[in-house]
């Protein structure tokens, strides 16, 4: 049976997607939902001049608004109806992730398997709408105190400013669960991935210019290349890298059959946390260039927020050591959020698993504690040296802002997960092959 699985495993490659028709199917649903999604980001909110705003939001270079603009592809610099994108979902899932850590009855429905998750995912979505909602009216606010952008400013505008842009997120949030379920990976990391690999065209073309016009030299260019290559090889291998602690199960009894002692793996992921610390770490850097350079279009002076702005500009020692400093601390404070030792030491209790040469309980959460802490030390790490690196980068040349390290590294570990579950789908489509060609051969035996 052992070798029958492993033959699948060596026979399966992605040419066998043609005779996959479930999966091209959803292959085809998810394509399409991300041409829907495109198209959205190219509809300018009614009431603005599009033109105007354009010039005003180059102003806003290096500020929060830039990295809204670029998980949206280009939805925020247009002002489109989708230039809220998914954030305030995202942002919803992660306040209730949180929680469930915190709140005893978010906790008791976490526990509760899918109807629990059920309540959890409608809590997610109502919270989604009052940050759609918040952001909005503030978006609206900050687009009637331009100069030009809107044509009719009051309260109709800024009524349907709000409708239109939470709309266009409640879509979007339908949109991504329609992809989970009828199409191939996640339906929420698709959308940013769509939108940040739609303007990497028009990035490395303005490098590529940057170098005809001698900005730039061609050495560097292909440098930058090599580094490109090496990090996304780093990020691939970081990102599948696990701590696997090893359990035991002893010999048990179910009714009249004894069954063997088996043993098996708790993995731990380097990285737990995922995107999530350089995305925070980068929000709260980035707000206050934001906020000054809206005081300063509105008319106000800047003062101290523009002697702030100038210490935590790209490059700079400030900026980096922290953004070094909250890449770390998020790194730490999400993986205690997402992963919790007690919990697991329980759950291996419960069904008679324990770690060789380590008390079942308390002990056993103290020891995957230790561990989790400790190759937390190394995710914490590698999410510095992905993030700086291309930061030092973009100060000293001058790059797009989409070759940051953040930006590759969603685009790798959503292809990654994409790519893993097509792969699974092709596994499945070959097992059952595979069973139906046994049945065939023992009816006619």
């Amino acid at each position: 049976m052992a070798s029958a699985a492993e033959q699948l495993a060596a026979n399966i490659n992605f040419a066998s997607i043609g005779k996959a028709e479930e999966l091209k199917k959803r292959i085809w649903f998810t394509l399409g939902a991300l041409i829907i999604y495109r198209l959205g980001t190219y509809i300018p909110l009614p009431g603005i001049d599009p033109a105007a705003f354009e010039a005003n939001f180059s102003g806003q270079k290096q500020g929060v608004l830039e990295l809204f603009n670029m998980f949206s592809g280009g939805a925020v610099q247009r002002m489109a109806i989708f230039a809220l994108n998914i954030m305030p979902y995202i942002s919803a899932s992660i306040i209730i992730q949180l929680m469930t850590s915190v709140v005893p009855s978010l906790e008791t429905l976490k526990k509760e398997g899918e109807s629990g998750r059920k309540v959890i995912n409608q809590y997610t979505r109502y919270l989604t709408v009052v940050l759609a909602a918040f952001q909005a009216y503030g978006i609206a606010v900050g687009l009637e105190g331009q100069a030009g952008v809107v044509t009719e400013p009051g309260l109709f505008f800024r009524v349907s400013c709000v409708i239109t842009l939470m709309g266009g997120t409640m879509f979007l949030m339908w949109l991504g669960e329609q992809i989970t379920s009828r199409g191939i990976g996640n339906g929420s990391s698709l959308i940013i991935f769509a939108g940040i690999i739609a303007a990497f065209p028009a990035a490395i073309g303005h490098t590529l210019e940057l170098g005809r016009e001698g900005a730039i030299s061609t050495v560097f260019i292909l440098a930058v290349v090599v580094v490109a290559i090496a990090t996304i090889a780093f990020i691939v291998f970081m990102e599948r890298a696990q701590r696997r602690v090893l359990i035991t199960y002893p010999k048990r009894q179910v009714g009249n059959r004894m069954f063997e002692g088996q043993t098996s793996f708790l993995p731990l992921k380097l990285n737990t946390s995922g995107v999530i610390p350089p995305i925070f770490a980068s929000s709260l850097l980035l707000l206050p260039t934001t906020v000054a350079n809206f005081t300063t279009m509105n008319g106000g002076a800047n003062g101290w927020l523009g002697t702030v702005t100038s210490f935590l500009g790209h490059g700079r020692p400030a900026y980096i050591l922290l953004y070094l400093a909250l890449i770390v601390f998020f790194a730490f404070f999400y993986t205690a959020v997402v992963f919790n030792p007690v919990e697991t030491a329980d759950n291996l209790r419960k069904h008679g698993g324990f770690v060789p040469g380590v008390r079942p309980g308390e002990r056993t959460a103290q020891h995957i504690d230790t561990i989790l802490t400790r190759i937390t030390v190394l995710g914490a790490g590698y999410l510095a040296i992905i993030c700086l690196l291309p930061e030092l980068l973009i100060s000293y040349a001058q790059l797009p802002f989409y070759f940051g390290g953040t930006s590759l590294l969603i685009v790798v570990s959503v292809t990654m997960d994409t790519v893993a579950q097509i792969h699974g789908h092709l596994q499945a489509q070959q097992y059952e092959s595979l069973i139906k060609k046994s049945r065939l051969r023992g009816k006619k035996r």
